[in-house]
């Protein structure tokens, strides 16, 4: 039943109080820190379950007034209001009980990619980029771009960029796979609709205490900016590649004009890209809770299609089809995406763990 699944999470509650009273504790710093920021993740559940605990009493003793002659008819109007919020409260307690993911809370670093398609794939990538960043801008997050590489006809054939703010990795970490596009290009006189392909990751920022590089596995290359033009290119050694020697991983960022800060920026992308792949490597020893999980990162399958002539955009991991292709990209929409993705990754969930 679900009040004994409720009543595990009261009593470590109960005995985190305790023990976060005792003086053997009081005196450990870390250790009381730890057991209070375990107490303070089981507070919402607990609270919920007191709720759900009062609310159970009172729809019984409201259903014994029933046979009551003087309070029968009142008892029948308190259960049109209490029983209805039983259904509620028990759904609020499930979505508490999903496993959360450790990433959830983490700022990204995400890497888009012209693929199939030539200048008109890059021009898509400079176009979901931009949708990217009104939708960053409509959440009140802040973007950062890391790295860019232009592209002669528009857009970019690779744009990576630090995505900051309030929950960026659990809404956007479904972005990742393989984005189609279909359209009629600028340059095409016979209005035929061209289909081409962009490949996006989603990779979670990563402290330095997390991911551990020894500098005797790096190999790190200073070389001459090259680009479009401008005052700084081809006139200092500012561009760095780094080249991760275990895993082959390389690098590169040219987009400073301080070589300190081209590091340090491709660092930081170094360290993500390790971390992703740890993260995927304990993925794939589970294959149930990988089956489990909807896109995150997945860059193997397509996972959407966006058709202009339709002004349509389609998710085909959920089935998901809006004919408001237009107002999504341009209007930081993305939500009517992302909002059906988490629905459904909770519900396989809820399922899998028999709530």
């Amino acid at each position: 039943m679900l009040s004994d699944k409720l009543q595990v999470f009261i009593a470590r509650y109960d005995e985190l109080s305790d023990l976060l009273s005792s003086p053997d504790i009081t005196s450990d710093i870390k250790r009381m820190t730890e057991l209070s920021k375990e107490q303070a993740s089981l507070l919402p559940i607990v609270d919920k379950a007191n709720e759900y605990k009062t609310l159970i009493s009172d729809i019984q003793e409201t259903k014994e007034m029933l046979g009551d002659a003087e309070m029968g008819d009142m008892a029948k109007e308190e259960l049109k209001e209490l029983e209805p919020r039983k259904p509620e409260i028990e759904e609020e307690i499930k979505m508490l009980l999903l496993p959360k993911d450790p990433n959830d809370d983490r700022n990204i670093i995400v890497e888009l990619r012209a693929g199939a398609g030539g200048d008109e794939a890059a021009i898509f990538v400079g176009d979901l980029f931009e949708a990217y960043t009104r939708y960053a801008d409509v959440r009140g997050w802040k973007i950062e771009l890391i790295s860019t590489s232009p592209s002669e006809a528009g857009g970019f054939k690779e744009v990576t960029a630090l995505i900051q703010g309030d929950q960026v990795y659990s809404r956007l970490k479904y972005e990742g796979g393989i984005h189609r596009v279909q359209r009629v290009p600028a340059t095409e006189s016979q209005g035929r609709v061209h289909t081409s392909a962009i490949t996006v990751a989603i990779m979670a920022e990563v402290d330095d205490v997390e991911i551990t590089i020894e500098d005797k596995d790096l190999k790190i290359d200073v070389m001459r900016s090259s680009g479009c033009g401008g005052q700084s290119v081809n006139t200092t050694d500012s561009a760095v590649r780094i080249t991760h020697l275990p895993t082959g991983l390389v690098v590169t960022n040219q987009d400073q004009k301080s070589q300190h800060k081209n590091k340090d920026k491709a660092m930081k992308v170094l360290k993500a890209r390790l971390y992703d792949l740890e993260m995927h490597a304990q993925q794939s020893e589970n294959a149930a809770e990988r089956a489990a999980q909807v896109g995150t990162g997945d860059r193997s399958g397509r996972i959407r299609t966006y058709n202009y002539p339709q002004n349509r955009m389609s998710d085909h991991r959920i089935n998901l089809t809006l004919y408001r292709l237009n107002e999504i990209m341009s209007g930081g929409l993305l939500d009517e995406v992302v909002e059906p993705l988490i629905a459904d990754h909770q519900a396989k969930i809820v399922e899998a763990a028999g709530l």
